[in-house]
């Protein structure tokens, strides 16, 4: 499989880093305006040569800012038509119909919203596309699922993924780092209360993944009367937390969705 990723930005290189490790018959060819501090490496071309990548690529990843889709979609035209990539556009905000306006009907595309924990292969990528060639959903599928789990969604839910599943990363930092500010108040070095958080992070989500359980079923298994995670809880409410956060999760919708 021979892909081609435009763009090295964070989310770029995190695919890129998955894919590399994850799909070892792959071959990539990835474009970055300023190559001189990357190397060439096994399966992995750099270049500033964005035709170049468009030519050697099946499956071409765009992983640009969203302003410039649409201009660079223009730019290329007449290569991507010719050479039938199929194109997968990462950027937040850009529909398939926008993309289908300059291309035309001829190559098949796909909207898909991974996450920067792509590059530990603990993404959470949704994609949404018109095209209709299983074969081709399988192999689009196959390059998101090197680097975590992949979910199909109607296009018209991908803003809604987007801030869960992309933003969701940087809120989910944000919550960690107050519990690890919370552990040095009552006595931890940041280190420790860094590694305490961390794993208690990751084995509330393995209960959640594995057990298919409501998060709230999972809270009731802490929570005794009269004990200090209910009053815990309770005064976080009174703060405002839960609705903080979904206050934060539908202004950032707002922000992108049309």
């Amino acid at each position: 499989m021979k892909i081609g990723i435009i763009g090295c930005g964070n989310l770029g290189m995190s695919l890129l880093r998955g894919i590399q490790d994850q799909m070892p018959h792959a071959e990539i060819w990835a474009s970055k305006r300023n190559v001189t501090e990357l190397q060439n490496e096994s399966r992995v071309f750099f270049t500033n040569d964005n035709q170049h990548v468009i030519e050697q690529a099946d499956y071409l990843i765009i992983a640009l800012k969203p302003y410039t889709i649409l201009p660079f979609l223009k730019e290329y035209r007449e290569s991507i038509i010719t050479n039938q990539n199929v194109v997968i556009s990462v950027a937040t905000g850009i529909t398939i119909a926008e993309m289908q306006a300059i291309l035309g009907d001829s190559n098949p595309i796909y909207r898909a919203m991974p996450n920067t924990a792509a590059s530990v292969y603990e993404s959470i990528t949704a994609i949404a596309t018109h095209h209709v060639v299983p074969e081709t959903s399988v192999h689009v599928n196959s390059i998101f699922k090197a680097i975590g789990e992949v979910i199909e969604i109607e296009e018209s839910l991908m803003e809604a993924a987007t801030i869960i599943g992309a933003c969701g990363i940087a809120y989910v930092l944000r919550f960690m780092r107050a519990m690890i500010q919370g552990g040095v108040e009552v006595g931890f070095d940041s280190a420790t209360a860094t590694k305490i958080v961390s794993q208690t992070m990751k084995g509330a989500a393995t209960l959640i993944i594995e057990h298919k359980n409501h998060p709230e079923q999972e809270i009731d298994r802490v929570t005794t009367p009269k004990g200090c995670t209910i009053v815990g809880l309770n005064e976080m409410e009174h703060s405002g937390f839960s609705s903080a956060l979904i206050k934060g999760i539908v202004s950032s919708y707002h922000k992108i969705a049309k």
